[in-house]
């Protein structure tokens, strides 16, 4: 597994992993209480709360890769109270009260996270700074004041609006005209975090089976192969913790789109440059442009930096290939430098990037279906880091048989549509991205609210 592969996380832990070596495959059939699918963050919660609930079940992780291989171990490190819908989209569809209980999730979320590393001993960097977002031109501080008037509507996040007075005074962002802060984010080290979180739920009695690939279930049935072998694997339950994997495997397919979003690394920084930014260890930041860009100051103090631009790849396909585009990268390098201009002469060390997993309503959910004997977590549009531990509570709860308030969010048991069929998901997926790009260039050249926006939000989740 190679840094191109899995970018700067993997690479700056690699000497302490030892290269990654690969924990056994499976080599026999096996018979288990829980079969989770995919070893990332969305599976590695859900047997560390099972575990809480009830320390004798038998519950087998089955990854194709290693551990954390997928975004859970590549992602731009926000532990936020982010959901892929926002308060007014669940209030509309929900009504207050549930609206209000799925932000309140998501906030508690947050420290929930840290409350584990800690307990656990995990040392992922998790320090909670917050979160800066940048308005930098009249329609972004209309978002921006959208934003935090969401905030009070609900009383739960407690964003702060920050005049340019303020911004200029903190933050070399030289074009801002004002900024959101949000308290509820921590930044974190990605692969740090699944990778102990892996080594936690190993140690509790669960078994990660790597180079192990599920290609279906069925009935609690799971049929795999290892090491060249057919395997079989029987559950009382089978959970899909794919994510954006997931469209490889006929029980998933259309149900979720792979979108790739792709990252680069600078050099560490001096506390000079550092100076000149703004940005305090712990926070994270990004602006209110339509194409979404995210960042962080990592703890050995260089920018991680990311954003969207990779197009969608016809028949959902997945490669190694599409992982390091250097149309894209230089995208994000321009928009890193246009942001922070004391980054400009910041050498980027690492491209890297990987698929998220993008329901057709862009609505994450959870839920269990009995009849079935599976259960499922994920279309979390990029805002998977925290929202994975969140689905893993849920998950145990359901799957104990136990009645709480998390089972009883807005998001439990929703089931997306599917996306449409070759060729139009590829041209509508594509349509949506273009247009995110345009809608950016028309508020910039009109002053006014992208109408280009409005028209493909239902393409974009909005």
């Amino acid at each position: 597994m190679s840094d191109t592969q899995t970018g700067f996380w993997f690479d700056s832990i690699r000497a302490a992993e030892h290269g990654f070596p690969l924990r056994p495959g499976l080599d026999g059939d096996l018979h288990v209480d829980v079969a989770i699918v995919g070893a990332g963050l969305t599976g590695l919660w859900t047997a560390y709360y099972l575990q809480e609930r009830d320390p004798a079940l038998r519950i087998a992780l089955l990854e194709k890769e290693v551990a954390g291989f997928g975004a859970s171990g590549r992602n731009g490190g926000w532990c936020s109270a982010l959901f892929p819908k926002s308060g007014r989209a669940l209030e509309a569809r929900y009504g207050f009260d549930a609206a209000v209980a799925q932000r309140r999730a998501m906030v508690d979320t947050v420290g929930e996270v840290g409350r584990v590393t800690a307990a656990e001993g995990i040392d992922c960097d998790f320090v909670r700074g917050g979160t800066v977002t940048f308005a930098r031109t009249r329609v972004q501080l209309g978002a921006a004041r959208d934003e935090f008037a969401e905030s009070e509507r609900y009383g739960v996040d407690d964003v702060s609006l920050l005049g340019t007075e303020t911004v200029h005074s903190r933050f070399g962002v030289p074009d801002a005209v004002a900024a959101t802060f949000t308290p509820a984010c921590a930044r974190v080290h990605p692969a740090k975090l699944v990778r102990g979180l892996a080594r936690v739920v190993e140690r509790r009695g669960a078994t990660i089976y790597e180079d192990t690939e599920v290609l279906s279930w069925r009935d609690g049935t799971v049929s795999a192969v290892s090491g060249g072998t057919a395997r079989t694997v029987h559950a009382g339950t089978v959970v899909n913790a794919t994510e954006g994997y997931g469209s490889a495997i006929g029980q998933v397919g259309r149900r979720i789109l792979p979108i790739y979003s792709l990252m680069i690394a600078t050099e560490p920084l001096s506390d000079e440059t550092w100076e000149g930014i703004g940005i305090e260890h712990g926070q994270t930041f990004a602006d209110f442009r339509h194409l979404i860009i995210y960042g962080q100051r990592t703890a050995d103090n260089r920018i991680a930096f990311g954003g969207r631009g990779a197009f969608y790849h016809l028949n959902s396909a997945i490669r190694p290939g599409y992982e390091n585009d250097a149309r894209v990268s230089e995208h994000l390098r321009h928009a890193l430098v246009d942001l922070f201009p004391a980054a400009a002469g910041a050498r980027i060390t690492h491209h890297w990037g990987g698929p998220l997993g993008i329901p057709r309503d862009w609505h994450a959910s959870v839920g269990v279906d009995t009849a079935r004997r599976e259960a499922w977590a994920g279309g979390y549009v990029g805002d998977g880091l925290s929202t994975t531990n969140l689905a893993g509570r849920t998950l145990a709860d359901l799957l104990t048989g136990t009645s709480t308030p998390l089972t009883r969010l807005p998001w439990v048991g929703h089931r997306s549509p599917r996306w449409e069929p070759e060729p139009l998901r590829f041209a509508g997926a594509n349509a949506g991205l273009v247009g995110m790009q345009f809608a950016d260039v028309e508020e910039r050249v009109t002053g006014r609210p992208s109408v280009i926006a409005r028209l493909l939000g239902p393409l974009t989740g909005h």
